[in-house]
């Protein structure tokens, strides 16, 4: 972690603290970090288990990578480099939303072991919930629901996860979610279950 420059100074300290906003929310925060092929369902669960997360009464937020990269790292691509830098953020405002009490839910395919275990590092592993959304690539493709690996086979594409580049399943998730025959109504319920005694306060 970078030192923080001299000029710099929080004030996190004086603020109401995480307890106060749980015990507000009435729930313990975390982060459900869902990674998996693009194509995988990623998305399709996290809308699924937010809205069960909802009807339940927990405050959740979703954080997914679409929406990230029209915003607030729009100025990414997807080099090694800006992988990494797309993490780096994204993990740095799970962080900042977790230490309020919120359930974030974040869908990013994050493909390496390295990138995600940069993300535990910075939210920290107690806060840190590993999800795998376990679709095999042949299932991805056929899917192909935004022509991305059509335009990857082709070359249009560079860097492409499953591709031409690498994806390490993790080998160790909290959660490991099979689609194929499987709906992503079922592991939503499968992810909603896992949560509710991690997320209910004592």
């Amino acid at each position: 972690m970078a030192a923080v420059p001299e000029h710099i100074h929080p004030v996190s300290d004086r603020l109401l603290q995480r307890a106060d906003k749980e015990a507000l929310l009435g729930q313990r925060g975390c982060v459900v970090w869902m990674t998996g092929l693009s194509g995988s369902g990623k998305s399709t669960i996290a809308i699924a288990l937010e809205r069960r997360l909802h009807r339940a009464g927990r405050y959740a937020v979703v954080l997914d990578g679409d929406n990230i990269r029209a915003g607030i790292n729009s100025n990414l691509g997807f080099s090694e480099a800006d992988r990494t830098e797309n993490i780096r953020r994204i993990a740095e405002v799970a962080k900042l939303f977790v230490g309020n009490g919120a359930v974030v839910v974040c869908s990013f395919v994050s493909p390496t072991v390295a990138i995600r275990d940069q993300a535990r590092a910075i939210i920290g592993a107690a806060d840190f919930i590993e999800v795998f959304v376990d679709t095999p690539l042949e299932e991805c493709e056929r899917r192909d629901v935004k022509g991305l690996y059509a335009k990857a086979r082709a070359g249009e594409v560079k860097h492409f996860t499953g591709i031409s580049a690498p994806f390490e399943a993790p080998p160790h998730p909290h959660v490991h979610l099979a689609t194929v025959g499987r709906t992503p109504e079922a592991n939503a319920d499968e992810l909603l279950n896992y949560l509710q005694p991690r997320i209910t306060l004592q």
